[in-house]
């Protein structure tokens, strides 16, 4: 008892009053500091603001450390975060300290941050990717020396007229070659280009808009490439049946030719390439690539092109026995697959052992149906296959938008990676199938408008820690422009390419 009453009054020695507010005479440091880099060389910091803070003095530095002090900036708290601008692909340091009347300055809190490579290279424009030819574009007036052009590891100056305009035109390269140009000032990199030349003829058949496809399809033979010149192709309209392997390519990406013709792949095609192409549906074409005869094929690609009113698919497996190695779509526009009665990619009693969906945006398409199927009633199922899906830096719009799936997958064994991608105005989500991966491979995906992706609630969501809901603002989605201007976005590289530029 006595030991209980020592420690009663020990307790009550510390009662008072609450202390509110502490009575300091040195202001607080900055917590939560965060530096980020947007649009490549400029460095974004923030941080948490605190009551007793009147503003805040930055210093920036090159290197680690801060011996070499390039800039200071005193900030008010209104206007965090703050954004300078620094050369690319260097290693920064920056400090904040918080300073208040009357009292002394808070101590520094820091970090450290690389610029990505600087950028100033101007998109391209129609007509300056040729065969054997490139133009390249810069800000008029930058300081640059010479371009770096691989392969060949090949120095190429730049004169001053050529800097003065921002204009340099590479020649002597060849054709259907991917090159990455480096833009120098004396050492210091000042912009990337990688481009892939056209097609340089040579011995692949040339055809102009007047010739019927059908026929020069037919006279064709096993490996051929067809080159179409621009303009609608009227001559013949329909479905054309390909038994041997044959690439189908625009001459210009830039004014790619109009068809209204879908294929049938038959016993004798191993590789079907559509490259370049403006593809257009009609009330009796629906279906643009259709697998319907046994056999086994190697792949179908689809690059570049723009797809449209087809009502229901891009491929259809529909026979037992027609097995196929890879379908690849990358760089393409899809849009207005809403006629329903199938699915977008789908495989039914065929089989397909790699699907990838890269770079491209699918609007409306399929709006109403699974985006990719693959069932398990394949003749491959179940017999030691792994079926791979790759769906990465796409952008999405209103696609599968009544409740229904992006990878309605029954295959047995399958490994699905879904990546970079931006999901927008839907009810989609991803699967309610047991054998559909457990263990779906999610990162840096964006979800506007389309909470399903990511209810845990359902069988298959987004797992990842990384995920944004962001609104992508898109420039004018209404007429088709789908230019993403948030710049969280942009800086992540979330979604097709070719809108965040």
């Amino acid at each position: 008892m006595a030991l209980l009453a020592v420690l009663s009054v020990g307790c009550n020695s510390k009662e008072g009053e609450v202390i509110e507010e502490l009575d300091v005479n040195r202001v607080f440091a900055p917590t939560d500091l965060t530096a980020r880099i947007r649009n490549m060389t400029t460095i974004e910091l923030s941080w948490y603001v605190r009551q007793d803070t009147d503003s805040y003095i930055v210093e920036f530095a090159e290197g680690a450390g801060f011996d070499n002090i390039i800039r200071t900036v005193e900030v008010a708290p209104e206007d965090l975060p703050i954004q300078e601008q620094f050369d690319g692909e260097t290693l920064y340091s920056a400090r904040v300290k918080g300073i208040a009347e009357g009292k002394q300055d808070s101590k520094w809190v820091s970090v450290s941050i690389q610029t990505d490579p600087e950028q100033i290279f101007l998109p391209s424009e129609d007509g300056d990717i040729q065969a054997t030819a490139a133009t390249l574009r810069w800000p008029e007036g930058s300081a640059v020396t010479h371009l770096l052009i691989n392969p060949g590891n090949v120095e190429r100056p730049i004169t001053p007229e050529e800097a003065s305009v921002g204009m340099a035109t590479i020649s002597g390269l060849t054709g259907e070659t991917e090159y990455t140009v480096v833009l120098y000032n004396n050492g210091t990199v000042r912009g990337t280009s990688i481009f892939t030349t056209l097609i340089d003829i040579g011995d692949a058949t040339l055809v102009q808009p007047e010739e019927d496809l059908s026929v020069v399809i037919a006279n064709a033979v096993d490996g051929d490439v067809l080159v179409l010149a621009p303009g609608v192709y009227e001559a013949f309209v329909g479905n054309i049946v390909i038994d041997k392997s044959i690439t189908i390519q625009g001459l210009y990406p830039y004014d790619k030719p109009v068809l209204s013709v879908s294929f049938s792949m038959a016993p004798g095609l191993q590789d079907l390439q559509l490259v370049d192409l403006e593809l257009v549906g009609t009330v009796d074409l629906f279906t643009l690539v259709t697998m319907e005869i046994a056999g086994n094929y190697n792949s179908v690609q689809i690059r570049g092109c723009n797809i449209h009113d087809f009502g229901r698919q891009l491929i259809y497996g529909s026979t037992a026995g027609a097995i196929l190695g890879n379908f690849i779509v990358d760089n393409t526009i899809a849009s207005n697959a809403t006629l329903g009665g199938g699915d977008f990619i789908d495989f039914r009693s065929g089989d397909v052992h790699n699907v990838e969906v890269t770079n491209s945006t699918f609007i409306d398409a399929p709006n109403g149906r699974d985006f990719i199927r693959m069932d398990g009633a394949g003749d491959t199922n179940g017999i030691g296959v792994t079926a791979t899906v790759l769906i990465d830096h796409c952008t999405f719009v209103g696609v599968s938008n009544t409740e229904d799936r992006i990878v309605y997958i029954r295959f047995d064994d399958n490994d699905i990676t879904v990546t970079n991608n931006l999901f927008a105005e839907t009810n989609a989500y991803y699967s309610n199938q047991a054998s559909t991966d457990d263990d779906i491979t999610f990162a840096n995906n964006n979800y506007f408008n389309a909470p399903s992706f990511y209810d845990s609630t359902r069988d298959r969501y987004d797992t990842s820690a990384n995920f944004t809901t962001l609104d992508p603002g898109f420039v004018d989605a209404a007429n088709g422009d789908y230019t993403v201007t948030n710049q969280a976005l942009i800086d992540e590289g979330i979604g097709d390419p070719r809108w965040l530029q």
